[in-house]
């Protein structure tokens, strides 16, 4: 969405266009073909068809058929839904990490790996995590919220790799004590890590639903043991509403993106 007001540059607009009709045509039509259901003089369809196969974004694929270049499909593999699920949740971790005084993530699951993609708050680099760190899942606030919302057929194969090894020794280490931990997170929408990761770390997480339910991500906070008390239940309600927040960001993001698509 952009600032009212703010000027849009309409030859980029047109050039955005033509790219997008290119790639959704399915019937191999001529960039002419093309040019006339824009409304676009063929002159300037062709020098934009041009320009976007030289830049990578097009490629020509066979006589006059074009598809996708090697630039936009390197830009595609960079995007997918826990990056709008991060995008949507930046400036409002920041202030609920202002307002708690400790450090908040977003984490999501990659190959039953906690994958931190966002971290901020006072003191964060006091803390071991870092974005783009992998974590195990089993012992972490996040992963445990991520673990529990999985289809159950995902859920049982991950519990069979068990058991865990302890990293403190307050380490859920057993599958069924860990089964059993689990069924009351997905019934709690909470999740707690109580120095299960690293002596005097606790950490409380919730999860983030996409508009039809999935969780893909979650969000956490954390304190050290010389900060102060473990988190009440303000805080704890601060944590999920941010997490609303978040997934009304998401659905608006969603909604926003199928709109753009036309019909």
């Amino acid at each position: 969405m952009r600032t009212p007001g703010t000027p849009t540059i309409n030859a980029l607009s047109r050039s955005l266009q033509m790219l997008e009709a290119v790639l959704v045509d399915r019937e191999g039509r001529s960039v002419a073909a093309i040019a006339a259901s824009l409304d676009m003089p063929i002159a300037t369809a062709h020098r934009q068809v041009a320009t976007l196969v030289a830049d990578g974004f097009l490629a020509r694929i066979s006589g006059r058929q074009l598809g996708p270049g090697a630039r936009l499909l390197r830009l595609l593999e960079l995007i997918d839904e826990k990056q709008i699920i991060a995008a949507a949740a930046v400036g409002k971790l920041s202030r609920l990490a202002n307002k708690l005084d400790c450090v908040v993530q977003l984490g999501t699951l990659e190959n039953e790996m906690v994958t931190y993609r966002l971290k901020t708050g006072p003191r964060a680099d006091d803390l071991f995590t870092q974005v783009g760190l992998q974590l195990e899942a089993y012992c972490t606030g996040i992963g445990k919220v991520l673990l529990a919302y999985l289809p159950e057929a995902q859920r049982e194969a991950y519990l069979a790799t068990g058991p865990f090894p302890a990293l403190t020794d307050r380490t859920i280490t057993d599958p069924a004590q860990l089964r059993d931990e689990l069924v009351c997170i997905a019934s709690e929408r909470v999740a707690f890590d109580h120095e299960e990761t690293a002596e005097g770390l606790s950490c409380v997480a919730v999860p983030v639903a996409m508009p039809d339910g999935r969780v893909l991500a979650a969000i956490s906070a954390s304190r050290n043991s010389s900060s102060p008390g473990p988190f009440n239940l303000k805080e704890l309600s601060q944590l999920m509403a941010t997490a609303r927040e978040i997934e009304v960001a998401i659905a608006l993001a969603k909604a926003n993106e199928g709109g753009s698509k036309g019909p």
